[in-house]
């Protein structure tokens, strides 16, 4: 289990179970640890069309207001934020990222 950071006042359940279904222990990237541990929720499915601030860490879709994340953590060299609404972003080292709903 990987421990996360708050970055806003927020309760830890938001958090679900998510904090359980990452590890250092596991070598796999943190969407492969999500896609297989996430069984109820189907997995880790990326949706396009996000946009990342890496300056302010907010996310935004097109025609909807800005995500502000609640928590970070970090798995070796990946970044993971979690937002209001179940959304979760993972930042790599090159600042490529994906974004996903885990609800």
């Amino acid at each position: 289990m990987i421990k996360f950071r708050a970055l806003r006042s927020f309760h830890p359940a938001m958090l679900g179970c998510l904090p359980g279904f990452l590890s250092e222990s596991d070598p796999r990237p943190a969407a492969e640890q999500l896609n297989e541990n996430y069984g109820h929720g189907g997995g880790w499915h990326p949706l396009s069309g996000w946009r990342f601030d890496p300056v302010d860490l907010s996310i935004r879709y097109p025609g909807d207001p800005p995500y502000v994340p609640i928590a970070v953590a970090n798995l070796r060299q990946e970044k993971i934020l979690v937002y209001p609404g179940a959304w979760v972003l993972i930042v790599q080292p090159d600042g490529s990222f994906e974004v996903a709903r885990m609800d």
